[in-house]
């Protein structure tokens, strides 16, 4: 071998021995010694500085509040202690010398038994907690009071109850978004949406979030510049520009990073509080709010979750102040807040009502007067606030209800109805029955009243997702249904009254009602009707069934649901359709003449169309 070159004749397992010597842990065998380090008071205080580093980023991450109903507070200190053991080894060199191993073992021994104490606290307050030593406890959580129907729900009309659920509603969300050149690119609507009583109007609101990190750089020193409301009536989509209109954009919500994360912002302000899932409302002037109950656990440690109180945040300035739950009760000036009670927590409630009234064996033995909310809910608008619609059933899932219940989302006041019949998802097969030819879909049923008898609203719905027409199902007999479809008859109010009638001359040809009843009291004002969804929409040109020619100035697509939809620009108005109702669509170009044919379906700047042809 040249002497220009060193032997690099060696062995490769020894060099990997070598380096599982210097970095293994030793065996307890080989200690021979417990030494305590030196310089001991400064490993602990390098220990401890490391820890709270480390602890504040893991707090700054998992944000528990510093509470002792809280879970994740137990889970933040059990990970303090194991960060704080695991790196007073490492700077005690414990992975090198055997008998300062020895002496960080010994040492864990209290940081162990403080982690025990921990989950044996844990663990007794979660049992002291279950329903299975407290079932009167959580059939206490809420008061439910028996009302009368036809009292109740004489003021509901059924013109002015919610047309579109929240699944409809973003779809007209994200397509008005798409008309707005200066938002389409940046932002996305947000797939959260809160339903409110707006001005005495069922609507949803939803605000805006960063198309994705990048925009979000690009944005967030301005802030969010606008929110949505889709008029569940009207189906009109409303841009809010809270820059032209405040002077300021969205500073604070869940979709911006750091400092300004709602959560992050919230829990520096009230780092004790129990905080639920923050909602997005207007006041009555438009000024956008974060509504976000403070949750008490009334059972044990962690069960039995109620409102105790709110936490209204200006989205704008982030100012916020704290209102206890009888304050937002009684207080006029917080009466535009609509939602307090989650529909999750509300049914949650309601079922432990149902369910352990007579205690915990009961509701799993013998199940005497055992009953449950049956699956899936509503949200009706009445008296100024939004309440959560869901029928009553037994604990064995019958296809009927004995009654429903309607909670108001503010206050929590419950009532219970005693009127028994079909269970929504039969009457909504009746529906889907009735126009199965046409293969739509159903909203979820309101209830309603219809010459005294409770009466299923469903709106219906095609593949595009926009309201086709509507169908009334009797709620004690499922058979008698009345329909109205708008692509007939070229009018949603058309449509409308011909559903009601239709479904008043089922009845009186069942016997139910007398055949003297005036139609004409339940039947909507077609003209002025119309005439506000076509103000509020701002729309142009022909209603359904008249033809629109022109040029094709531009195409757009998109697909919602695994579903492709074409958009073609024609003198200012974008006029959809699916692919799989008009494959002529796809042979459309950029400047070719083409006539389409209205639904008559508007939302501002879109019109659905039936058909498109060159």
């Amino acid at each position: 071998m040249s002497e220009q070159f060193p032997n690099m004749d060696y062995d490769a397992d020894e060099v990997i021995n070598g380096f599982k010597e210097r970095i293994k842990w030793p065996k307890p065998n080989e200690v021979q010694a417990v030494v305590k380090p030196d310089k001991l008071f400064l490993r602990l205080l390098i220990s401890a500085i490391a820890t709270i580093i480390a602890g504040g980023a893991i707090y700054y991450m998992m944000l528990p509040a510093l509470n002792f109903k809280d879970d994740q507070m137990y889970i933040f200190v059990i990970a303090l202690i194991i960060v704080f053991m695991a790196i007073f080894a490492f700077v005690c060199r414990a992975n090198k010398r055997v008998e300062r191993k020895e002496y960080v073992k010994r040492k864990s021994v209290i940081p162990i038994i403080i982690v025990a104490v921990i989950l044996v606290v844990m663990g007794i307050g979660w049992l002291w907690g279950t329903t299975f030593f407290r079932a009167g406890a959580y059939s206490s959580l809420m008061t439910v009071e028996s009302s009368d129907f036809s009292t109740d729900f004489e003021s509901i009309n059924y013109d002015t109850v919610p047309r579109i659920d929240e699944k409809r509603a973003l779809v007209l969300a994200d397509q008005q978004l798409g008309s707005l050149s200066e938002y389409k690119s940046q932002y996305v609507v947000s797939q959260s949406t809160t339903m409110i009583n707006y001005n005495g109007s069922p609507v949803r609101v939803a605000y805006l979030e960063y198309a994705d990190v990048f925009k979000w750089f690009n944005n967030t020193k301005e802030g969010l510049p606008a929110y949505m409301i889709i008029d569940l009536v009207t189906q009109k989509v409303t841009v809010v520009n809270c820059l032209e209109k405040f002077g300021k954009c969205i500073k604070y919500s869940p979709t911006e990073l750091f400092n300004e994360k709602l959560v992050r912002h919230l829990r520096f302000q009230y780092p004790t509080e129990l905080l639920d899932v923050p909602n997005f409302e207007i006041s009555d002037d438009a000024k956008p709010y974060w509504i976000t109950p403070v949750l008490d656990k009334t059972i044990g440690l962690f069960g039995g979750t109620d409102v105790k109180g709110i936490i209204i945040t200006n989205a704008l300035t982030g100012e916020s102040e704290y209102h206890d739950i009888e304050a937002v009760r009684s207080d006029a000036s917080l009466e535009w807040i609509d939602v307090v009670y989650g529909h999750n927590l509300i049914l949650q409630q309601y079922n432990y009502y149902g369910k352990l009234q007579n205690g915990f064996w009961n509701s799993i033995i013998f199940q005497n007067d055992v009953n449950l909310a049956s699956d899936g809910n509503g949200f009706i608008a009445m008296d100024d606030d939004v309440w959560v619609y869901t029928g009553v059933t037994s604990s064995e899932s019958d296809s009927s209800n004995f009654g429903f219940i309607l909670c108001n989302q503010r206050t929590k006041e419950t009532r219970y109805y005693q009127n028994g019949g079909a269970i929504e998802s039969a009457a909504q097969k009746s529906a889907k029955d009735a126009v199965q030819n046409y293969g739509y879909d159903t909203t979820f049923p309101i209830l309603l009243d219809i010459e005294g008898k409770p009466t299923y609203f469903m709106s219906l719905y095609g593949t595009s997702n926009t309201v086709k027409g509507y169908a009334l199902v009797n709620l004690e007999d499922k058979t008698i249904v009345g329909t109205g479809l708008a692509d007939n008859l070229k009018s949603d109010v058309k449509a409308l009254n011909a559903a009601v009638e239709n479904y008043i001359s089922a009845m009186q040809d069942k016997g139910m009602i007398g055949s003297n009843v005036n139609m004409n009291e339940y039947f909507a004002d077609e003209s002025e009707i119309d005439s506000a969804q076509t103000d509020g929409a701002q729309q142009t040109g022909p209603s359904g069934g008249e033809t629109v020619t022109g040029v094709v100035a531009s195409i757009k697509t998109s697909v919602n649901n695994g579903n492709t939809y074409y958009y073609f620009e024609i003198d200012g108005t974008y006029y959809y359709v699916s692919v799989s109702e008009c494959m002529e669509a796809l042979l459309i170009n950029t400047g070719d003449t083409v006539t389409v044919t209205p639904s008559g379906t508007r939302n501002g700047q879109f019109a659905e169309a039936v058909s498109v042809s060159k």
